[in-house]
């Protein structure tokens, strides 16, 4: 059976919605001590004997913290992850650390995270957008239509955002551990950014499809869409080119 546009345009935004949840559950991690935020993290890192660091540190999307998400630094947009430490540190991986953000990070993760940030804003503002478009989605084609141009858009942000989330975060897990440090990436965090944008993807794909779904084709009225009627055709008989009436009783 045939799902109807307000089922599709519904289901739309149940994936939408989720995808928006686990997106502020990324950027507002840290926040709070509430479960999942106070889980929600990055990388996790042995910095013990780095210069200005705290034995164990956390980086979240607006701050850098302790274990467990604790004794936070004030939230900074677009954070260098290298003010986990002092500027000009010793013991720091040599890939790490750079003439940027106060001589705390080197040049390759001042970009890679500070564009992956702004990804993510971009990708939050498109996102809300296309959830309150979304309910045009429930009732015209139309909605569906403009909600699926707007959320393709921030798919298309998330997807730059959580690429250069992984790498960002991966490759750090990577230069502690050849540093001879334990590093681990955040379970949650990378749960929520790959949730969320395999959530918004659907939530995209549904848009799309309730933009190209066609109309009903009434079996017995003859009428095609909304009050659109197919043309009939009266059965009359002619010969020798000439039309004959109907007899009638």
């Amino acid at each position: 059976m045939a799902i109807s546009q307000l089922g599709l345009g519904t289901l739309s935004m149940v994936f939408l919605s989720a995808s928006l949840v686990m997106l502020w559950f990324i950027i507002l991690s840290g926040v709070t001590s509430t479960t999942p935020l106070d889980k929600t993290f990055f990388l996790r890192a042995d910095t013990r004997g780095i210069t200005g660091a705290r034995p164990i540190t956390q980086w979240t999307y607006f701050f850098i913290c302790g274990d467990g998400n604790t004794n936070c630094d004030p939230a900074i947009p677009a954070l260098p992850i290298g003010y986990a430490w002092a500027g000009g540190a010793r013991n720091v991986p040599a890939e790490l650390i750079g003439s940027y953000g106060g001589d705390t990070t080197s040049h390759q993760y001042w970009y890679l995270w500070r564009f992956g940030t702004v990804f993510y804003l971009i990708t939050l503002f498109f996102s809300v957008i296309a959830f309150f478009t979304g309910f045009l989605s429930c009732c015209s084609r139309l909605g569906s239509a403009l909600s699926g141009l707007i959320s393709l858009v921030a798919l298309f942000f998330n997807t730059l955002a959580v690429s250069l989330m992984t790498a960002t975060f991966v490759k750090m897990r990577n230069a502690f551990a050849a540093d001879n440090r334990e590093a681990s990436l955040g379970t949650y965090a990378f749960g929520f950014a790959w949730g969320s944008w395999a959530a918004l993807l659907i939530s995209t794909v549904l848009f799309c499809i309730g933009r190209r779904k066609e109309k009903n084709v009434g079996p017995t009225t003859g009428r095609r869409g909304w009050g659109r009627r197919s043309k009939s055709v009266r059965s009359g008989k002619s010969y020798d080119g000439r039309r004959v009436k109907e007899e009638y009783p």
